[in-house]
């Protein structure tokens, strides 16, 4: 080591140690040793105080160069990791339910032995035990160990910190996360080389001394470092799965030095075989999902008062069944949903059938389809509706009596991989049921799982049910469109049905005059033609037709006044120019025809009919009005446009209701002015088309 870089480490542990001593006698002039009422405030100082010791310690190793001052700084740094331990303990056991402090136990029994066998080892060495590379090898283990531990320990205190707590702790696990793994490099550097890095062991005092503002800051901050740390059984298994990847790495990296040592020549290349297989081995175990199982099932059967997380298995079950996925369908979620709670790698959903009398799989996760069916009045059936037991099929094979006189199916025999049936009630209704094959790992149905189970059923059949409703709910709005299209193709049969009845009426009087054999033509080509269209509105559905800009409505006027002729009445026509407006051609002469329909029935031969057309602002208007009956205005108020509402004998109320949903699909309105005796008034108001000017022009010079 030069003699710039021994002036370096001389400074930075000497600052080191002095800041650790300063920030200890600031801690005790607080009075954190006088008083206890937070938990860790006395192991923290100690903790400071054999930091200060062990900065120390090494500063007078750089200045004497003296074997026993080496040996007494590494049983400080030793005992620095221990009162770190106890100071993080503490932090962990604050606060916490008897559950959660039971669970620290394991951490607090590792962490103890941990820095127990790193003293004994570092005291044999004082004896002369290390004289052999094996024993030092062991201690540089040791070393390694500590670092881990106390990361492990670091990781679990933030990760179970809510919100509010994690803006104070997180100085401090920055901090210390930084010196800690500062030292898990220098120790596992010393591991695979045989022996520590001088460069690296020199700047672990600027490491210190680099992290102490974290320290300052996370000491200003010590009053809310307690606040709500719970121990969640998420982090236990992150926690427990990382100390025993730590332990296992350990484990391997002592195999694979001893493999180095007595493998002669082929040492080194053995010692990278191991090494490689070890990691491979650890990552296939660390996405084992069976391994996970086990694990998972340890923890909470040995560390926990209650096997489960409940508020984190219902909001997974939720999100599950919310489904964020549009290839899983309602069914699957619901199997996965159930099956996530137990490790359970496969399941199926039987469902009863609206208005059958069986059930039948509806939905399968990583199970064989079934074509099989039960009947409703089962015994099965009636077993699970009239207890509503989750039943367990390995206790059913060991204990039939408990399960009375339940005689399962041939097809629930043949799964062999099955192993519970959930029931999904609601209401004392059997909506379906879910089986479940075997966990992962080995599982105890006790109360708690039938707990979870039935409760998470119960969830399940709700969701269940609330589909069926939604679909039987479709199907019903299908055919409400299907009868409404229904309606008016019947609507419309009947106005051609009276067209068709007066030209035969009309053709005994008229049959030899050659212009009402000609009209007879033109009316007959027409009534064709609309019923081609029903018939085709009868296969495609309720489909709105296209609309078309520039509908010429004097046309149609005109075609009234050809209609009324057929009646053998006259009928006013006002339309000063041509209107042109949106919407379909022939829909828009089916809406102004039942008007002018309308106006006739309503009026004798000697009464005014009158249709008018006009050009407003934005819109075109269509007037059709007449002299006759009229009609009351709670009429017109309540009932003119609404379906099967009609004032005239024998009428289906439909056209006045088809006339009013399409003028508002076309974004205009109508309005309707109506007294007895006196005749009625319906004024509609259609957007008019926006055709470029020079379209316009043409139509002009046309007209």
């Amino acid at each position: 080591m030069g003699h710039q870089e021994l002036v370096l480490d001389i400074w930075s542990y000497g600052f080191a140690g002095t800041l650790y001593g300063l920030l200890t006698w600031r801690l005790l002039l607080r009075g954190y040793w006088r008083t206890s009422s937070e938990p860790g405030r006395r192991a923290l100082v100690v903790a400071l105080a054999a930091s200060s010791a062990w900065a120390l310690s090494l500063l007078a190793v750089m200045v004497l160069a003296n074997r026993w001052l080496w040996t007494f700084g590494q049983l400080v740094d030793t005992l620095r990791y221990g009162f770190w331990y106890v100071f993080l303990l503490a932090l962990l056991g604050a606060r916490q339910s008897a559950t959660a402090r039971a669970a620290a136990w394991p951490l607090a029994s590792i962490a103890g032995a941990l820095v127990g066998l790193a003293l004994l080892s570092q005291t044999a060495c004082v004896f002369g035990a290390c004289e052999t590379g094996s024993a030092e090898h062991f201690v540089l283990l040791g070393s390694m160990a500590l670092p881990v531990m106390a990361l492990v320990l670091l990781e679990q205190l933030y990760r179970n910190a809510d919100e509010d707590a994690r803006w104070s702790v997180k100085p401090l696990c920055l901090g210390l996360a930084g010196a800690f793994m500062f030292d898990l490099f220098l120790y596992s550097q010393a591991v695979l080389l045989g022996r520590a890095d001088p460069e690296a062991f020199g700047i672990r005092g600027v490491a210190h001394l680099l992290l102490m503002p974290m320290l300052l800051m996370a000491a200003s901050r010590h009053g809310n470092w307690t606040r709500r740390v719970e121990l969640s059984r998420r982090a236990a298994f992150h926690s427990a799965t990382l100390m025993i990847a730590g332990l296992y790495l350990l484990f391997l990296s002592g195999v694979a030095y001893y493999v180095r040592y007595f493998g002669g020549e082929w040492g080194r290349a053995l010692q990278f075989a191991m090494v490689f297989l070890g990691l491979v081995a650890l990552t296939v175990l660390a996405m084992s999902g069976a391994v996970r199982a086990t694990l998972r099932v340890m923890l909470g059967k040995h560390f926990f008062r209650y096997r489960y997380d409940y508020r984190v298995e219902w909001l997974r079950f939720t999100h599950t069944l919310s489904g964020q996925h549009a290839e899983h369908g309602v069914g699957e979620r619901v199997v996965r949903g159930l099956a996530d709670m137990l490790d359970s790698p496969a399941g199926c959903l039987w469902i009863k059938d609206r208005g059958a009398s069986a059930y039948r799989q509806a939905a399968r996760w990583n199970m064989a389809i079934s074509l099989e069916f039960e009947p409703a009045d089962s015994p099965f059936i009636r077993f699970m509706a009239d207890s509503g037991w989750v039943v367990d099929l390995d206790e059913y094979q060991s204990n039939r009596p408990r399960y009375g006189d339940l005689v399962l199916p041939a097809w629930l025999e043949a799964m062999p991989q099955a192993r519970l049936l959930v029931p999904l009630a609601i209401g004392g209704e059997l909506i379906g049921f879910v089986v479940l094959a075997h966990s992962r790992a080995r599982v105890d149905v006790n109360w708690e799982v039938n707990d979870l189970l039935k409760t998470a059923g119960r969830q399940a059949a709700c969701w269940l049910a609330q589909m069926q409703v939604d679909e039987a709910l479709l199907e019903v709005r299908k055919f409400d469109a299907f009868n409404r299209t229904s309606a008016f193709v019947v609507h419309d049969l009947k106005n051609v049905i009276a067209q068709m009845s007066l030209m035969l009426k009309n053709a005994q009087r008229l049959h030899a005059n050659p212009e009402f054999q000609k009209d007879m033509l033109v009316t007959v080509e027409s009534a064709l033609d609309r019923m081609r269209q029903l018939m085709q509105q009868l296969r495609d559905g309720e489909r709105p037709l296209g609309v078309t800009l520039g509908v010429d409505l004097r046309e149609i006027a005109q075609s009234m006044a050809q209609l009324a002729a057929r009646r053998g009445r006259e009928m006013e026509i006002v339309a000063v120019e041509r209107v042109m407006a949106n919407g379909h051609a022939d829909r828009l002469t089916r809406v102004i025809g039942h008007l002018v329909n309308n106006a006739l029935d309503a009026t004798g031969s000697t009464d005014r009919v009158w249709l008018r057309l006009a050009r407003g602002r934005d819109f075109a208007v269509v007037e059709v009005g007449d002299s006759g009956v009229g009609m009351t205005p709670e009429f017109v108020n309540e009932r003119l446009f609404k379906p099967f509402q009609s004032s005239k004998t024998g009428g289906m109320g439909i056209g006045a209701y088809e006339s009013y949903q399409y003028v508002q699909e076309l974004g205009g309105r109508m309005t309707v002015q109506s007294r007895p005796a006196q005749g009625t008034r319906v004024t509609m108001l259609l957007p008019l088309s926006q055709l470029p000017r020079q379209a316009e022009a043409s139509v002009r010079v046309a007209a």
